[in-house]
């Protein structure tokens, strides 16, 4: 499974894998136990995990989240050392220990619960989107 495999559905919590379009929407499937499916139609907003970003103070203004998360892994492991239920301060401090040029001003503090959730439920569920893919560059 990869992050193009995985959604957030907006005003429902967790995350959901995607199954396949149907013809009144997309139909998920939850990554919780209870393995809930459902159909999101057009009036939903669904947001594939592969296309999200976290902004940052950089040139190029975001990350990829798939970077971010690999990051936390390889930093972190399996005890981020933060609970989704902390204060905004020690959240802050928590994103800028491993990717300190985010912004800020743009990136909330239910943005980062909703990380520590997402890095969470990923470990448990689809593990595999962690790994580096290593690339080999050749030289002509």
């Amino acid at each position: 499974m990869t992050l193009s495999d995985i959604a957030s559905v907006s005003g429902k919590g967790g995350l959901f894998k995607i199954w396949k379009p149907g013809k009144s929407g997309v139909i998920l499937e939850s990554m919780d136990a209870t393995k809930t499916k459902l159909v999101i139609g057009a009036t939903q907003r669904m947001s594939v995990l592969s296309e999200i970003s976290i902004y940052t103070t950089t040139k190029e203004g975001t990350v990829p989240l798939s970077e971010v998360l690999k990051t936390m892994n390889s930093k972190f492991g399996n005890d981020l050392g933060v609970s989704s239920e902390a204060e905004t301060v020690e959240l802050r401090k928590f994103m800028k220990s491993f990717l300190p040029e985010f912004d800020e001003d743009r990136v909330y503090p239910s943005d980062i619960k909703k990380l520590i959730k997402w890095y969470a439920i990923l470990k448990e569920q689809a593990p595999e989107v962690f790994e580096v893919t290593e690339t080999t560059e050749t030289k002509a």
